[in-house]
C-alpha cells in the first residue's frame, strides 16, 4: 500500500553531524576518506551526512564521488564547473548542511576523521567553534615557517588565541556556519567571522597531522600574501563595517589636526616673525596633511551614508533571544 503523499514529502531526519569536504583532484584519496569518516561516525554512534564539493577537478574526482554516493547515499556531492577556491566550496556546502553540528575536513587524508567525536564533545560542553591544532606538522619547512608567522600575526590582530587558523579540521554549531559569509580566502578566518557574529566561545584541540599519501598540495606561497590581505579586510569588516566613520574619520581628524598645527605655526612665523615660508618643505607637509585629513573624513561620511540604510533593518543583527509582549496579564 503506497504511503500518503504528506508522508512521502517529509524530509529525512536531521543528522547529528554534517561534514563538508572541499576536494580538487583528490580521486585517489576520496574512497579511503569516505571509509574513515564512516568508521569514525558509526563507531561514535553519530548519524551523519557528507557533502563533497568538487572544486573543478580534472582527474576523475567527480566519477569517484558518484560511485561513493551510489554505494552510500549519506555521501552527497556538488560539482563546480571550474575551480572557485576553498572558501567558495565551503560556502556552498554550508548552505546545504542539516546536521546539528558541522565539520570541515580536507580531502587529502592529512586530517583524521577519528578526531571528530572528541571535538563534538567539546561543542556539547558549551563551545561554538573547535579548531584542530596540528602540533606536529608533516609538511616541509618552507610551509611551516610562513604558517607560524601567519598564525602569530593573525592571533595578534584578531585577539583569538588559536595556534592554527589554517587547520582544515574544524567543527561548529550549525548556526555558526549559517551566519558567516565566505569568499576569497576567508575560509581560514571563520573563527574571526564567528566571533564577530557573537559566537565567541572558541577552543582548539591538538590533532594528528598525517603525511599526504597521494598527489601534491594545491596551495603555493602566494596563499600567504592573499591570506594577509584578506586578514586586513576581515579586521576592517568586523570592527568597522557598521561604523566606517570611526576608522576613516579618526585617521582624517588626526591628519587634519596636525596639518592645521603646522600651518598655524608657519602663519605665525610668517606674519609675526617675518620669516619666509614659501620654499619650506613643512608648508607642503601641512597642506598635504590637511587635504588628506579632509579626504579621509569625507570617505568616512560616505561610508556612513552607505551603511546606514542597511543597519536600519533589524535583519542586519544576529538576535540571540526574544521575549514577546503579552497584551493581558493572567488573572
Amino acid at each position: 500500500m503506497p504511503c500518503p503523499s504528506f508522508i512521502q514529502a517529509m524530509p529525512a531526519a536531521e543528522p547529528d553531524l554534517s561534514i563538508v569536504v572541499p576536494a580538487k583532484d583528490e580521486a585517489e584519496s576520496l574512497p579511503k576518506l569516505a571509509d574513515q569518516i564512516r568508521s569514525a561516525c558509526e563507531g561514535a554512534g553519530l548519524s551523519f551526512e557528507v557533502w563533497i564539493i568538487d572544486d573543478g577537478s580534472r582527474d576523475g574526482s567527480w566519477e569517484v564521488i558518484e560511485h561513493i554516493h551510489e554505494s552510500d547515499p549519506r555521501f552527497a556531492g556538488i560539482r563546480f564547473k571550474r575551480n572557485y577556491g576553498k572558501a567558495a566550496a565551503l560556502a556552498v556546502g554550508f548552505e546545504r548542511v542539516r546536521g546539528r553540528y558541522v565539520a570541515t575536513l580536507d580531502a587529502d587524508l592529512q586530517d583524521d576523521p577519528a578526531e571528530l567525536p572528541e571535538m563534538i564533545e567539546m561543542l556539547r560542553g558549551g563551545l561554538d567553534v573547535v579548531s584542530g591544532w596540528k602540533q606536529k606538522r608533516n609538511d616541509p619547512w618552507e610551509k611551516k615557517l610562513p604558517s607560524r608567522f601567519f598564525n602569530a600575526v593573525t592571533r595578534k590582530i584578531s585577539g583569538i588565541k588559536l595556534h592554527d587558523f589554517n587547520s582544515g579540521i574544524k567543527v561548529y554549531r550549525r548556526d555558526v556556519v549559517k551566519s558567516v559569509h565566505l569568499y576569497g580566502e576567508l575560509h581560514r578566518y571563520i573563527p574571526v567571522l564567528a566571533k564577530w557574529e557573537g559566537y565567541g566561545r572558541i577552543g582548539e584541540k591538538p590533532v594528528v597531522h598525517r603525511r599526504r599519501e597521494y598527489g601534491r598540495s594545491k596551495f603555493g606561497m602566494e596563499r600567504y600574501i592573499r591570506g594577509f590581505l584578506d586578514l586586513i579586510s576581515v579586521v576592517f569588516m568586523t570592527r568597522f563595517a557598521a561604523r566606517p566613520m570611526h576608522f576613516f574619520g579618526g585617521i582624517g581628524t588626526l591628519a587634519f589636526f596636525f596639518g592645521f598645527l603646522i600651518l598655524f605655526w608657519l602663519s605665525f612665523d610668517k606674519l609675526v616673525l617675518g620669516n619666509p615660508i614659501g620654499s619650506r618643505p613643512l608648508l607642503f607637509l601641512g597642506m598635504l596633511l590637511m587635504l588628506f585629513g579632509a579626504q579621509m573624513f569625507t570617505t568616512g561620511l560616505l561610508g556612513e551614508m552607505i551603511v546606514r540604510p542597511r543597519m536600519e533593518h533589524t535583519s542586519a543583527y544576529q538576535v540571540a533571544a526574544t521575549l514577546e509582549p503579552v497584551s493581558e496579564l493572567a488573572a
